[in-house]
Order: structure tokens, then C-alpha cells, then sequence
């Protein structure tokens, strides 16, 4: 279990897997408060993240802290860590607490920063770190973070959930640096889903941009894609006010308005009439939302949630309708209440 800092005792070690844009932004954050290494795939990235104080393929023209350390080794990372950070992507995230296993301490908190949703099992990543690693306190750091706008010192806020109270602040201070404050929420469940869910909306909002939609028709999508969004949510064990806050609605209008969201893109891309595989190839980083469509259908459909939005962008991206089709589709559904009654 991580303890209070006091004077004489030694800083808190800090482990951080995964050396994306969001990954690599949130060590940054974190080197600001205490000691923390970094795992990274590339060989190449280590290099420059620990020689060049930079990682220019994710974050062009950032300059990173110089206690920011990165490794090759994943047990240079973990073996010392008394607080691991998980921000790998969804496909590979199993994969990678396996191999972290053999190294981890008991009782160290984990916290995923991943916005996806396992395919084939249906399971959110925290379900993921307590079948792999039982007995580890878990929680997720989320919010309407550019990684970007961030790393150029811009304000931004974000939530880090735990049900343990006394170590999710504890957690707080670890996250909690200058410009990115960092709020608490017991709610993991419902955190969680918002960082996940919304990426859908997001396709959903950049379809529609690409096909010459303009801001009423946006604001519109993302107004009822929040509904959506909160029916499965509460419907999956999260609470209905956490998708008003910071990792519901906050993350959904940075995500479905920024052209800096890899989702947004997308569902531009898409719009224009592009296929999704070709979309795909030209990024760089992973759009979660692609890979979460099929999950959160399937969810929607076992627990009788009803989900329009969501569920043509699924159409789009298994290839069964254009973007052009779902999106008039959508302004021909029948229309009932905003609100149903209880």
C-alpha cells in the first residue's frame, strides 16, 4: 500500500507502462511530483526519451523531464514500483500484466489510463487487472485529456477513481501537478465506461463533419449520444451523475469536437468515404473506439439498452453501410419523448 511522503522518507517509486502520447504525457505529469520510470516497446523511443528528452513520434516538439526514465526491460520498471500505471492499449493489455506478474510487489495500486474494452471477453480493463493480478487495489485515471494541449502546459482537468478512499487520495497527489488538477470519484465502474463509450459518439460527431454536417447536427449527436451512453453505463453498474462530470461529458465534448481525437478522425475520414482499413493504416496511434464498437453493441444488445448511434457507427466500421447511410439514416428514426418517464 503507497504511504504519505514525509520528510527523510524516500520518494515513491513509480512504474508507467506504455510509451504512446497519453502514456508518455502522464509520466511527464507525474515526474513533476515524484520519481518515475518508463516501459516502452521501442527500443528506439527508450533511446530518445532517456538521451534526447524527447519522443517525437508521439509527441512532436514536447520536451520531456529529465527525471522521466525510460527502459526497455518491463522488470526495471515494476520489480521497485510502488505505484504501477497501465497505458498500453486494450489489445495488448493481458498480454502485458502477465508479463508484469513475476515482478510486481503485493498490494501495489494499479491504475489503467486505457479507454477500451477487451474483445471476446467484453471486460473493461480494471476487470482485466483483478483477474490477473487479484489482491492489487485498481482504479483509472480519466477526463477530456489531449495529450498535446497538456504537454504545451494548457489547463486541463481529469478524475482519478478508486473505491479505496484513503488511497485514491493519496493517488490524487501523485497525478495532481500545476494546471492538471485531478478530482476523486469512487465510481470506477462509471469512470470507466465514460473514457470508453464516448470514443463511439466521437466517430459518430466526425461522421457527420465529414459528410458537411454543421453544429446543430453536432450538438445534437453528441446531446443524444450522452443519453446512450448513460443508459448502458447505469445499466453495467455505474452511477448516472458520473456521466455528467469530467469522464462522461467532459471527455465526450473534448473527444467529439477536438481534431486532435484519434476517434474524431475516423469518423471524419469515414464521412469522406473512406474505408476503414484504409483509415486505419495512416494512423500512428490506436482509435479505441474502432476496436470497442463490437463490445459495446454486444453489451447493449445482452442488457436491452437501446443504442441508434452507436450502433450505425458499428454498422460503418464492419463495412455493412456508409457513413452517408447511417447518418441520414439516424434523421429518419422515429422520434418520441427526450426524456422517458420512470
Amino acid at each position: 500500500m503507497i504511504s504519505k511522503k514525509r520528510s527523510g522518507m524516500r520518494k515513491l517509486q513509480v512504474g508507467l507502462l506504455g510509451g504512446g502520447s497519453w502514456g508518455t504525457t502522464v509520466a511527464s505529469i507525474v515526474a513533476h511530483n515524484t520519481d518515475i520510470s518508463l516501459w516502452a516497446r521501442s527500443a528506439d523511443t527508450v533511446k530518445e526519451i532517456n538521451n534526447k528528452h524527447t519522443n517525437e513520434k508521439y509527441l512532436p516538439g514536447a520536451k520531456l523531464p529529465k527525471n522521466l526514465i525510460a527502459h526497455e526491460n518491463i522488470e526495471d520498471v515494476v520489480a521497485n514500483a510502488d505505484v504501477l500505471i497501465m497505458g498500453v492499449p486494450s489489445n495488448s493489455f493481458r498480454d502485458v500484466l502477465r508479463d508484469v506478474r513475476p515482478h510486481l510487489r503485493p498490494w501495489v495500486p494499479i491504475v489503467s489510463l486505457t479507454k477500451g474494452l477487451e474483445h471476446g471477453s467484453d471486460l473493461r480493463m480494471t476487470q482485466i487487472i483483478e483477474a490477473e493480478l487479484p489482491g492489487h487495489p485498481v482504479g483509472v485515471l480519466m477526463g477530456p485529456n489531449l495529450a498535446r494541449e497538456i504537454m504545451a502546459g494548457q489547463a486541463a482537468a481529469s478524475v482519478i477513481a478508486m473505491e479505496d478512499e484513503i488511497i485514491v487520495k493519496e493517488l490524487q497527489k501523485v497525478f495532481n501537478s500545476g494546471v492538471f488538477r485531478v478530482y476523486t470519484n469512487s465510481d470506477v465502474v462509471g469512470c470507466e465506461l465514460g473514457g470508453v463509450l464516448k470514443n463511439i459518439i466521437a466517430i459518430a460527431v466526425g461522421m457527420g463533419i465529414g459528410l458537411g454536417a454543421g453544429d446543430n447536427t453536432r450538438s445534437a449527436l453528441i446531446t443524444r449520444g450522452l443519453a446512450e451512453i448513460t443508459r448502458l453505463g447505469v445499466a453495467l453498474g455505474g452511477r448516472a451523475e458520473t456521466f455528467s462530470g469530467l469522464t462522461g461529458m467532459g471527455d465526450m465534448l473534448a473527444t467529439c469536437i477536438s481534431p486532435q481525437s484519434r476517434n474524431h478522425h475516423v469518423g471524419v475520414e469515414l464521412g469522406k468515404g473512406l474505408h476503414i482499413d484504409e483509415i486505419i493504416e495512416q494512423m500512428v496511434m490506436v482509435a479505441e473506439g474502432v476496436k470497442s464498437a463490437p463490445t459495446v453493441i454486444k453489451l447493449a444488445e445482452k442488457f436491452g439498452i437501446e443504442m441508434p448511434i452507436a450502433q450505425d457507427v458499428h454498422e460503418v466500421i464492419a463495412g455493412r453501410r456508409t457513413a452517408e447511410e447511417a447518418f441520414f439514416g439516424l434523421l429518419k428514426r422515429r422520434v418520441g419523448a427526450e426524456i422517458d418517464p420512470d
